[in-house]
């Protein structure tokens, strides 16, 4: 288990996904209806989420993929990923994504304290460049911003919101210095 400044951020081992999963999938159904381009339309039912999260805790499995969880009073109120690059070539990098904080959470820090937490995780495994994506315009947009993600640019039209209109997606990188 990493220790993290926020003893209310831990890393989810595999063993706790049966015990987490209706608390992650009710984060993700609290997302998608919230707005966010997060890969889903609303709304979003319990089978779907179910079956994204089993697919998360695959990736875990294989090491490929970690997953942070910030609680509160013991509830889950958010999460992040960090999917590791596995080619010979890449694996100074990895990709930080589908980060989630229930509505009622936002706007207190907690979208910041899983990000710097995201990045000592990827120190850890030696990861020095991270990459991620957002829907341009988004609050997630600003957060990004202030902790010193650099803008590579906008692919315009690039997914479908609830409205049926096409949103463009910035691109945005992060270099860590290891300690």
């Amino acid at each position: 288990m990493t220790p993290f400044a926020d003893s209310s951020i831990a890393v989810v081992p595999p063993k706790e996904e049966e015990g987490i999963l209706p608390e992650l999938i009710e984060l993700l159904k609290d997302t998608v209806e919230s707005g966010a381009s997060v890969g889903f339309i609303p709304p979003l039912g319990e089978g779907e989420a179910r079956q994204y999260w089993q697919g998360v805790f695959r990736n875990v499995k294989q090491g490929t993929h970690i997953l942070l969880v910030a609680r509160e009073d013991g509830r889950v109120v958010g999460s992040v990923q960090l999917e590791l690059a596995t080619k010979a070539n890449a694996l100074h990098r990895a990709e930080v994504q589908k980060l989630f904080v229930l509505q009622s959470q936002r706007r207190r820090g907690t979208g910041r304290t899983l990000m710097q937490a995201i990045e000592q995780v990827a120190r850890e495994h030696k990861r020095t460049l991270l990459v991620l994506d957002t829907r341009e315009g988004d609050v997630a947009e600003k957060l990004y911003r202030k902790i010193g993600y650099q803008e590579v640019g906008v692919i315009p039209a690039y997914a479908l919101n609830a409205n049926g209109e096409l949103d463009g997606t910035i691109i945005f990188y992060k270099t860590l210095l290891l300690a």
